[in-house]
Protein backbone atom coordinates (compact mmCIF):
# COMPACT_ATOMS: atom_id res chain seq x y z
CA UNK A 1 0.00 0.00 0.00
CA UNK A 2 1.37 3.52 -0.95
CA UNK A 3 1.58 6.54 1.20
CA UNK A 4 -1.93 8.70 1.29
CA UNK A 5 -2.07 11.87 -0.60
CA UNK A 6 -1.75 14.80 1.85
CA UNK A 7 -4.36 17.64 0.51
CA UNK A 8 -4.01 21.06 -0.10
CA UNK A 9 -6.24 23.72 2.22
CA UNK A 10 -7.62 24.92 -1.16
CA UNK A 11 -8.93 21.56 -2.27
CA UNK A 12 -10.77 20.87 0.38
CA UNK A 13 -14.19 23.17 -0.35
CA UNK A 14 -16.78 21.41 1.44
CA UNK A 15 -17.87 22.41 4.67
CA UNK A 16 -19.23 20.33 8.30
CA UNK A 17 -21.72 21.99 10.04
CA UNK A 18 -22.24 21.21 13.89
CA UNK A 19 -24.38 18.32 14.77
CA UNK A 20 -26.15 17.25 17.71
CA UNK A 21 -23.53 17.04 20.84
CA UNK A 22 -21.01 18.77 18.65
CA UNK A 23 -19.06 22.54 20.04
CA UNK A 24 -17.10 24.76 18.09
CA UNK A 25 -13.68 25.79 19.80
CA UNK A 26 -10.44 27.52 19.22
CA UNK A 27 -7.32 25.58 19.96
CA UNK A 28 -5.30 27.53 22.78
CA UNK A 29 -2.71 25.22 22.92
CA UNK A 30 -0.59 22.47 21.07
CA UNK A 31 0.36 19.57 23.50
CA UNK A 32 2.20 17.63 21.42
CA UNK A 33 1.47 13.92 19.93
CA UNK A 34 -2.04 14.67 18.77
CA UNK A 35 -3.13 16.34 21.49
CA UNK A 36 -4.82 20.01 21.95
CA UNK A 37 -6.22 22.58 24.30
CA UNK A 38 -9.24 23.97 22.90
CA UNK A 39 -11.43 26.86 24.55
CA UNK A 40 -14.78 25.93 23.64
CA UNK A 41 -17.96 27.77 22.87
CA UNK A 42 -19.60 26.62 26.64
CA UNK A 43 -16.51 28.59 28.31
CA UNK A 44 -15.42 25.32 29.28
CA UNK A 45 -11.61 24.29 28.03
CA UNK A 46 -10.80 20.77 26.72
CA UNK A 47 -8.44 18.77 26.14
CA UNK A 48 -8.97 17.67 22.17
CA UNK A 49 -7.86 14.41 20.14
CA UNK A 50 -7.27 14.66 16.77
CA UNK A 51 -8.45 12.24 14.70
CA UNK A 52 -6.37 9.83 12.75
CA UNK A 53 -8.66 10.78 9.75
CA UNK A 54 -7.88 14.48 10.12
CA UNK A 55 -4.17 14.14 11.10
CA UNK A 56 -3.45 12.86 7.80
CA UNK A 57 -5.35 15.60 5.61
CA UNK A 58 -5.23 18.92 7.45
CA UNK A 59 -2.63 20.22 10.18
CA UNK A 60 -4.05 22.29 13.35
CA UNK A 61 -2.34 25.48 14.57
CA UNK A 62 -3.01 27.77 17.45
CA UNK A 63 -5.75 29.92 17.13
CA UNK A 64 -7.86 27.19 14.33
CA UNK A 65 -11.75 27.00 14.69
CA UNK A 66 -12.92 23.35 15.19
CA UNK A 67 -15.27 21.43 15.46
CA UNK A 68 -14.58 19.12 19.00
CA UNK A 69 -17.03 16.15 20.24
CA UNK A 70 -17.09 15.49 23.58
CA UNK A 71 -16.44 12.27 25.11
CA UNK A 72 -19.28 10.36 27.12
CA UNK A 73 -17.78 9.75 30.12
CA UNK A 74 -15.65 12.78 30.58
CA UNK A 75 -17.15 15.49 28.90
CA UNK A 76 -15.98 18.33 30.66
CA UNK A 77 -12.73 17.38 30.25
CA UNK A 78 -11.88 16.08 26.79
CA UNK A 79 -13.40 15.52 23.02
CA UNK A 80 -12.61 14.46 19.57
CA UNK A 81 -11.59 16.81 16.90
CA UNK A 82 -14.00 16.31 14.30
CA UNK A 83 -13.15 19.14 12.03
CA UNK A 84 -10.91 22.30 11.35
CA UNK A 85 -12.59 25.38 9.50
CA UNK A 86 -10.16 27.27 6.94
CA UNK A 87 -10.10 31.65 7.10
CA UNK A 88 -13.22 31.37 4.39
CA UNK A 89 -15.73 29.22 6.34
CA UNK A 90 -14.76 30.82 9.59
CA UNK A 91 -15.72 34.39 7.88
CA UNK A 92 -18.72 32.14 6.58
CA UNK A 93 -19.84 31.23 10.17
CA UNK A 94 -19.78 34.60 11.80
CA UNK A 95 -21.74 35.86 8.95
CA UNK A 96 -24.71 33.76 9.25
CA UNK A 97 -24.41 33.82 12.94
CA UNK A 98 -23.18 30.08 13.79
CA UNK A 99 -20.06 31.63 15.53
CA UNK A 100 -19.89 34.60 17.37
CA UNK A 101 -18.19 37.76 16.34
CA UNK A 102 -15.93 37.93 19.62
CA UNK A 103 -15.03 34.49 19.55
Amino acid sequence: MGKRKVLNESQLKEIQLLEEGELLGRVTNLLGSDQVLVKCTDDITRRGRIRGKLKRKIWIRDNDIVIIAPWDFKPTERGDIIWRFILGQVEWLRNNGHLQKDF
